[in-house]
């Protein structure tokens, strides 16, 4: 039978992967889940430990792409999962790891996610993503106009992916003057036509509103072909799932092993997909999700409370990627800890969207997320710098201040014989002012990036305005066909 998606609220139809590909959101406002997460036994995880990425990443998705033809989907990952495409600053282009798991010391372990072209974590599944839609774009004749969201590392790893593609055009919302300088450079230095950056007065979590309120507008997208490369999307979190699968064979010796995993975090998508590679089998104990000082989700893992906070009460701190408070996938998570309820979603993502908190403690729901193995803990600015100073002498590696606030948390709850993984998040190079802060050092950067900011930037500056989103979007599309 056909994996099929159903959403989180319950009123739209089932679909298959690539239906739900391009569009993100589903019609009722939620977001797609399986309809049951595929089960892999230890047989199954004994047979895959010997794999490599692109192997566990064909092993994995084509349980949750199972309406895609094999071989299609076989050759879309051997050109995403290649070392040349993820050779950035570690790994030399002839190497095949393309996730190396790097030891602190005995049991503490750090996944290496950030060779990727943009150097952040989100090129594992950005890549593969703009590669997916350029297949599906093909096959069915379509254009896509995709409009995301970014509080730093998503905008650049959508571009990067996307830029002088077939049939796309990316506009991308990011708060202004809210990201690193690099950050900030590596976006809006692209000069590529199809690629349009939207500065909003504001911070991420308006930029996150005003994609959704356009993907809620059925008309608009409709008419203007949306799509979404946000975490909304659920083939992001597919693609995130493999290297779970893979940080996990790497650290242990057997399949009767269990491991741990910190996982920086800002809008869930990253954990969520721990969260799903857990329900579908892998064994991991615990899931510890560290916030920053913008600390929701931590909130919530303590009280049971989910309090979504507005733009005056996010604080801009120097781990801007998880400067966020309101964490889109937390969705997926409660609607599994709900046991799947839509009608108790509906009323609660009412409350959410309306600003309002929801209390799953007197719901009797929170004494439920220890079968889930979720835990959290949260971080601060001294605490980075402590962190990534601690590590730098320790173990002479130097982290970002997003994987140093993982750090931090994951070794409150590191325990002996439970090897724990922390996911990192991005290169030092895409955050000079911390590093030189904690250490009086400026990082490396790889070859090609080193004058990045230097270079010429084209961007537009609007506010937190849908009807002007929208319009600039129209704009934009009607030109972009004149050219054509």
């Amino acid at each position: 039978m056909v994996m099929r998606y159903i959403s989180t609220r319950g009123l739209a139809p089932a679909q298959t992967f690539t239906q739900i590909l391009l569009g993100g959101l589903a019609p009722d406002g939620g977001l797609y889940v399986p309809e049951t997460y595929p089960q892999f036994k230890k047989s199954e995880l004994a047979a895959m430990r010997e794999m490599d990425y692109p192997q566990l990443a064909l092993a994995v998705l084509s349980r949750l792409a199972d309406d895609m033809p094999g071989e299609d989907l076989r050759a879309i990952i051997d050109n995403t999962y290649t070392p040349a495409v993820y050779c950035n600053g570690r790994n030399d282009v002839s190497t095949v790891d393309i996730t190396p798991l790097l030891t602190l010391e005995p049991g503490l372990h750090l996944l290496c996610l950030s060779n990727g072209p943009t150097l952040a974590f989100k090129d594992m599944a950005m890549q593969l993503l703009g590669n997916l839609f350029e297949y599906v774009l093909a096959d069915s004749k379509q254009t896509l106009n995709i409009l995301g969201a970014t509080s730093g590392d998503t905008g650049s790893a959508a571009e990067y992916a996307m830029r002088g593609k077939s049939g796309i055009q990316v506009f991308m919302l990011s708060p202004l003057n809210k990201m690193s300088r690099f950050q900030t450079a590596q976006m809006y230095s692209l000069q590529d036509a199809n690629i349009h950056n939207i500065a909003v007065n504001g911070v991420f979590d308006d930029c996150q509103d005003l994609v959704k309120a356009v993907s809620n507008d059925q008309e608009f997208k409709r008419n203007y072909h949306i799509g979404a490369v946000n975490s909304i999307n659920w083939a992001r979190i597919a693609a995130q799932i493999v290297y779970y699968f893979k940080a996990y064979f790497a650290a242990t010796h057997h399949d009767e092993q269990s491991v741990s995993f910190a996982v920086p975090s800002g809008n869930f998508g990253n954990v969520c997909a721990g969260h799903i590679a857990r329900m579908m089998g892998l064994p991991i104990k615990q899931l510890i999700v560290a916030t920053n000082e913008n600390d929701v989700l931590d909130e919530f893992f303590k009280t049971g409370v989910y309090r979504p906070r507005d733009a005056a009460q996010t604080y801009h701190t120097s781990s801007p990627s998880m400067d966020i408070s309101k964490a889109s996938n937390f969705e997926r998570f409660v609607f599994d800890l709900s046991g799947r309820d839509s009608a108790r979603m509906r009323a609660w993502w009412a409350k959410v969207d309306r600003g309002e908190g929801i209390d799953l403690k007197s719901e009797a729901l929170f004494d439920s997320i220890s079968d889930y193995g979720m835990l959290s803990g949260s971080s601060n600015h001294a605490c980075r710098m402590e962190t990534i100073r601690d590590t730098w002498e320790k173990y002479g590696v130097m982290i970002d201040p997003h994987t140093a606030d993982g750090l931090k948390v994951a070794l409150e709850y590191f325990e002996p014989g439970v090897p724990m993984i922390v996911l990192e998040t991005a290169q030092p190079a895409k955050f000079d002012d911390a590093i030189q802060e904690a250490l009086d050092r400026t990082p490396e950067r790889p070859e090609g990036m080193q004058n990045l900011e230097n270079q010429p930037q084209r961007y537009t500056v609007m506010d937190a305005d849908i009807e002007a989103i929208e319009q600039f979007i129209m704009t934009q599309t009607h030109r972009h066909k004149l050219t054509e």
